[in-house]
């Protein structure tokens, strides 16, 4: 059995059968809209397809993206959208409950899974070890367990997953689209800001 069985088959002993009810978790409309980080006018867009167990797509979010965000985010010249392209399991847990965490906590709890990301991918109990990184985002061991049972979002991930397959040929993470122009990989900042810069010219 594989560790995200595992987390569904407690799961389902634990979780009461679910109703039409999601107080303490983001609603199904909020948890599958697409997450923005930035102006959603700026310029240049960067599109992020990511794995929440993927150590290079961890390395990216801690070593690359603060940088662009500073130069480029923070700014108003480059929106990120950043997709789940879970590989595994672990990732799909993760990703349903950064997803649950609700959009304002969204990036927050993103950040956390890949800061945590050897604690929870690597522990004995994964449930566990999930439900103790999502308490940094507010959420509570019943939020947690309501998350993973909740099928119409895990299918959500799962189609915006295959589009990025059938669509984009994305086939690896992390890999991004910055103004439809594919880069693939956790690379420099440098990397990054060659790519936008030359479509911030193309703009003026």
């Amino acid at each position: 059995m594989t560790r995200f069985a595992y987390i569904f088959a407690i799961a389902v002993f634990i979780i009461p059968a679910p109703g039409p009810a999601r107080a303490d978790i983001a609603s199904i409309e909020d948890a599958t809209a697409e997450k923005v980080m930035g102006n959603a006018d700026a310029p240049v867009t960067m599109i992020e397809y990511s794995s929440l167990s993927c150590p290079h797509c961890a390395a990216f979010h801690r070593d690359s993206l603060p940088k662009i965000k500073k130069t480029y985010i923070d700014t108003g010249k480059v929106k990120l959208i950043y997709r789940d392209f879970p590989f595994g399991g672990l990732a799909m847990a993760g990703a349903m409950v950064a997803r649950c965490a609700g959009s304002k906590k969204y990036f927050g709890m993103i950040d956390i899974l890949f800061r945590s990301q050897e604690d929870w991918t690597r522990g004995k109990n994964p449930l566990a070890d999930i439900k103790r990184v999502a308490r940094f985002g507010g959420m509570s061991e019943s939020d947690v367990e309501k998350c993973l049972a909740d099928e119409p979002l895990m299918q959500a991930i799962q189609k915006r997953q295959k589009e990025g397959e059938t669509e984009y040929g994305v086939n690896s993470t992390p890999t991004f689209f910055i103004n439809g122009i594919e880069v693939k990989g956790a690379l420099p900042f440098e990397e990054y800001k060659k790519v936008i810069d030359k479509a911030l010219k193309k703009l003026n």
